[in-house]
């Protein structure tokens, strides 16, 4: 494959800028998009690097397809081309979903507004039964892997395990087992003399330094809110949550919503379980990290519970604090870890540890699928949604049968849910 030259700056930024806008279908169309723009038709950069680099961020925490979008900006034009990519991956869907937030929390009561978001609810729980069923066939392939996931459900569902807690023991079973939990060949770690390439000048100090700024950067709003409005104000409370979810959201989106519907609801009393379901549908429909609905949730537990401040000014404060603390940790992960990007990718242990938290994470994501068809089929103004049941087969029987795209199943859930409520 013969490469083109590396785009200058501007040409590159044109295309993050365009990216932003068109990046719906969550992780698996983003990356997709990128691997045929970036590789096959402007050959910026060749296949095996864009697949290194792919299976590098599905290691990290955070949202895989904005930090190889983050990565292969930093390989293009370093820095600038990395905050371009990172920034531009999600500005467009921080704003949209700014305003749907606030339509939502206007205007929800409306009954035309609420039937449509009523004609949602089932086609989130279709949706993350689906998450259930594609994570599963790609992560258990063992019966080690599959016991892991059950017991992580079992813990989480009936124990109220902390999500954290579940991640790392995943970690340390996984880094332990080895090849025994994967099923996979000992593989041996690169030798220094395979590994000796990829050395950049500056080793760790560039780290800490890199670390030590990007620590700031991250903490620093949180810190700035708690100085002015106090160290009790919601504010810092989502600051610290959503950080901590930040360092544990290996999985993708659905996985961190476990945790975050886990702490928002039953912890901290912000939102109720169909506000949680309200906002995962929201974000589906925006481009961008289907993880922007900690957007959603800060906004709207900042607009209901920050006294003191308009609600609308909190909600605000609230949305971007948390898409802030969301997405810094993100892209510092590639600027810290991008030049050491193969020698990391090739360590076993590494890798199998990250196999068992993909396991575990199964377990959390059916726990949320779980909760939700509960709060879906049994409301709480009591009785049996046979709507909503019906609805949920028929989605999740077309996302799994007939391949419906994701946005078309958002639109058309809140359509014929306007309709049955409207005039059924």
């Amino acid at each position: 494959m013969i490469l083109s030259p590396k785009p200058t700056f501007r040409e590159a930024f044109r295309y993050w800028l365009k990216l932003g806008f068109i990046s719906f279908g969550g992780p698996t169309g983003q990356i997709a998009m990128m691997h045929k723009e970036v590789v096959e038709k402007k050959k910026w950069m060749p296949e095996d690097q864009f697949l290194h680099a792919l299976n590098f961020c599905m290691l990290l925490p955070g949202p895989e397809a904005q930090q190889l979008a983050t990565y292969i900006g930093w390989t293009l034009n370093r820095t600038r081309g990395a905050l371009a990519a990172g920034i531009l991956f999600v500005l467009p869907s921080v704003f949209i979903l700014w305003g749907l937030s606030w339509i939502y929390i206007a205007y929800g009561t409306i009954p035309s507004v609420a039937a449509m978001l009523y004609g949602l609810k089932p086609a989130v729980v279709a949706i993350v039964a689906e998450a259930v069923i594609r994570i599963g066939k790609k992560s258990l392939k063992t019966r080690g892997l599959v016991v892991l996931a059950a017991s992580s459900f079992l813990a989480i569902y009936f124990l109220n395990v902390p999500f954290p807690l579940l991640v790392f023991t995943a970690g340390i079973i996984g880094y332990l087992l080895d090849h025994r939990l994967s099923g996979k060949a000992k593989a041996d770690n690169p030798t220094a003399a395979e590994t000796a390439q990829y050395t950049i000048s500056g080793g760790w100090s560039r780290t800490v330094r890199i670390a030590a700024f990007g620590i700031i950067l991250w903490s620093s709003p949180a810190i700035l809110l708690g100085m002015w409005l106090g160290w009790d104000s919601i504010f810092v409370n989502i600051g610290i949550l959503f950080s901590k979810a930040a360092l544990v959201t290996f999985g993708g989106a659905y996985a961190v919503l476990g945790y975050i519907s886990q702490q928002a609801v039953n912890h901290y009393g912000w939102l109720l379980p169909e506000q949680m379901m309200d906002g995962l549908a929201l974000a589906e429909t925006t481009p961008g990290p289907l993880i922007m609905v900690n957007q959603f949730v800060a906004y709207v537990a900042a607009y209901l519970h920050a006294p003191g401040l308009p609600p609308v000014i909190a909600g605000a404060i609230g949305g971007l604090l948390a898409t802030w603390v969301t997405f810094v940790p993100s892209m510092l992960w590639i600027f810290i870890g991008a030049p050491y990007i193969e020698t990391l990718r090739r360590n076993a242990k590494l890798s199998s540890a990250l196999t068992a938290i993909t396991a575990a994470v199964v377990g959390v994501v059916l726990n949320l699928a779980v909760n939700f068809s509960h709060h879906t089929l049994l409301p709480e103004a009591g009785g049996f949604d046979w709507y909503a049941l019906a609805a949920s087969l028929i989605i999740f029987m077309g996302m799994t049968t007939f391949k419906w795209g994701m946005v078309p199943v958002i639109i058309g859930s809140a359509v014929t849910g306007f309709f049955w409520k409207m005039f059924v």
